[in-house]
C-alpha cells in the first residue's frame, strides 16, 4: 500500500515536513510506503471555473504549465492521501488552496475518484490559526467521500522556524498517533475488499436556493 503526502510549505524541509515525515514514519512500520511531493514551492495557478473537466471527462485540468493533472494521476493510485499545510493569515498556504480546488475538482466529477480512499491532514503553526486550517483541508477529504482517521487530538504542530515542531512534545504525539491510525484504517480498508459490500455510490443532488 502506498500513501501520497502533499507538503504544502514554500519551505521544503519546513515544520510541514517534519508533521508530514511523523505521520510517515509510523505508516512505514506498517509496511506502507510515503511519497512526500512538494507543492508549495511550485507555481500553480488556481481554478478558473471553466467547466472543461466535466465536458471533456479525462481525468484532466485544461490549465497547462504545471503538474496537476500528474499528481492527479498520483492520488487515484494512492491509497491514502495525507494533505499538509502552514497558516497563512489562519488559512491554507495560497499555492495548496490553488492545487486543492483543481485536483479534488477533477477527481470528483470524473466519477469520484478518491471516494472510500483515506485521507488525513496535518498543521504545522507558530501560534493560532491551526484549526481553521485543518478545517479547511478535511473540507476537501469529506466532499470527496474519503475516509479520515483521527488522533488524540487535533492535527496541529507548534513551532517557527524549520525543525522546531520536532520540539513539540505533544504535537509529536499527535502526529504518531495519527500515523498507527491511518496505517490501521488503511489496512482495513485494504483487508475489506471484496469481503464487505461498498455502499453504492450516489447520483449529487444539487439544490439552488435563488432562482
Amino acid at each position: 500500500m502506498k500513501t501520497l503526502a502533499f507538503n504544502g510549505s514554500p519551505n521544503k524541509e519546513g515544520n510541514t515536513f517534519h508533521a508530514i515525515t511523523m505521520v510517515a514514519a509510523e505508516l512505514e512500520k506498517e509496511g506502507i510506503e510515503t511519497e512526500i511531493i512538494h507543492v508549495g514551492n511550485k507555481v500553480i495557478r488556481g481554478c478558473t471555473a471553466c467547466g472543461q473537466c466535466i465536458k471533456n471527462k479525462n481525468e484532466q485540468c485544461v490549465l497547462p504549465g504545471d503538474e496537476v493533472n500528474e499528481w492527479i494521476q498520483k492520488m487515484k493510485q494512492a491509497d491514502g492521501i495525507l494533505l499538509g499545510s502552514p497558516v497563512h493569515y489562519a488559512a491554507m498556504a495560497g499555492t495548496m488552496k490553488s492545487f486543492l480546488d483543481r485536483a479534488f475538482y477533477v477527481t470528483g466529477v470524473n466519477g469520484s475518484l478518491l471516494r472510500h480512499k483515506v485521507g488525513a491532514s496535518v498543521v504545522a503553526v507558530r501560534r493560532s490559526g491551526g484549526l481553521p486550517t485543518f478545517d479547511q483541508l478535511n473540507n476537501f477529504l469529506c466532499y470527496s467521500e474519503m475516509l479520515i482517521p483521527t488522533s488524540n487530538y487535533w492535527n496541529v504542530i507548534h513551532g517557527t522556524r524549520p525543525g522546531e515542531a520536532t520540539q513539540d512534545a505533544e504535537g509529536g504525539q499527535i502526529m504518531r498517533v495519527l500515523g498507527k491510525n491511518m496505517a490501521y484504517l488503511m489496512k482495513l480498508v485494504e483487508n475489506g475488499k471484496g469481503a464487505v459490500k461498498a455502499p453504492a455510490i450516489e447520483r449529487k443532488t444539487m439544490m439552488n436556493f435563488i432562482r
